[in-house]
């Protein structure tokens, strides 16, 4: 029986290529996992893994994460997930929704003319009313960092063309 990977280290913090020479596995996770620093799961291939990072850090798309006691590595992937996608016909209109949305502490990810975030019917209502259209949209979820950086690790989001 395989003993279960440990992963408690983020070595290429920057969405890098560290691991992908190595052969290094992949871990898909949507945004709600990729913000817990200890969990069970499994790798793509299938293999049983912990994360034990340190609190606070919240793992982005091509962040490689390493077992110190195996040599073993996984690139993390973003999961696809079902999102409201915002557009607005002008600048303040959409800054209107995303002050609305932060005010409730929504993760956001923000783009040229567009808003995103998980999707759900009383938020999509709350937008629908300032006047802006809000469409389904299966993607990558990779909302802003914030202000406030978690555990070292966090930062800028990367951002995916909608």
């Amino acid at each position: 029986m395989a003993k279960m990977l440990r992963f408690t280290e983020v070595i290429d913090g920057h969405g890098g290529h560290a691991g992908r020479s190595a052969g290094a596995g992949v871990l898909t996770l949507g945004f709600e996992d990729r913000r817990r620093s200890r969990m069970r799961t499994r790798t793509d291939d299938g293999r049983e893994a912990a994360l034990l990072l340190p609190r606070g850090t919240i793992l982005r798309d091509g962040d490689t994460l390493r077992d110190p006691e195996r040599g073993e590595m996984v690139i993390v992937r973003a999961a696809d997930q079902t999102l409201s996608l915002v557009r607005g016909r002008d600048a303040v209109t959409l800054a209107r929704a995303a002050y609305h949305l932060g005010n409730r502490h929504v993760p956001v990810q923000v783009g040229a003319g567009w808003l995103a975030y998980e999707h759900d019917h009383v938020l999509d209502d709350m937008i629908g009313d300032l006047g802006l259209s809000i469409e389904t949209h299966i993607a990558p979820f990779e909302p802003e960092a914030g202000g406030y950086r978690h555990g070292g690790h966090e930062r800028e989001a990367h951002h995916h063309e909608h």
